[in-house]
């Protein structure tokens, strides 16, 4: 979004180059995520396979996931809400809890961020794009 006094950050942009950010998001992943999707956000084996209950494992969230695809107001929505509310399917089944009540939506941010700042240039671009045709839209 722009105005006449230049661009306005999403309310949801991830900023990948703000060091301090970053520094807490990895803290933050450390803490919450990592046990799940790896301390190299390498992700669980087969994770696009159901395991035996049904679930997905967790993705990587490396550039070889699916974490890039979505735009930086869905990442954050997952996050916080979990996928049965985001998707709007109230039955379905994830280990990945929602983070609403346990993560601030500043700590959410910067997760997310640190994430994208460990992505190779080309897939931070792929996954820029995938923002702006989300804001298209």
């Amino acid at each position: 979004m722009t105005t006449d006094r230049g661009p306005v950050a999403q309310p949801f942009a991830l900023r990948p180059d703000d060091a301090a950010l970053v520094t807490r998001g990895h803290q933050v992943y450390l803490e919450n995520c990592a046990s799940c999707h790896g301390s190299e956000r390498e992700g669980q084996a087969n994770w696009r396979e159901r395991n035996a209950q049904g679930m997905l494992p967790a993705p990587p969230h490396d550039e070889s996931g699916h974490t890039w695809h979505h735009p930086d107001e869905m990442l954050f929505a997952l996050t916080k809400y979990g996928v049965a509310k985001v998707a709007n399917m109230p039955g379905y089944q994830s280990a990945m809890p929602a983070y609403e009540g346990k993560l601030s939506d500043s700590d959410i941010i910067a997760v997310l961020s640190w994430i994208k700042s460990q992505w190779p240039e080309e897939t931070r671009k792929l996954h820029d794009q995938v923002n702006q045709r989300a804001q298209v839209k």
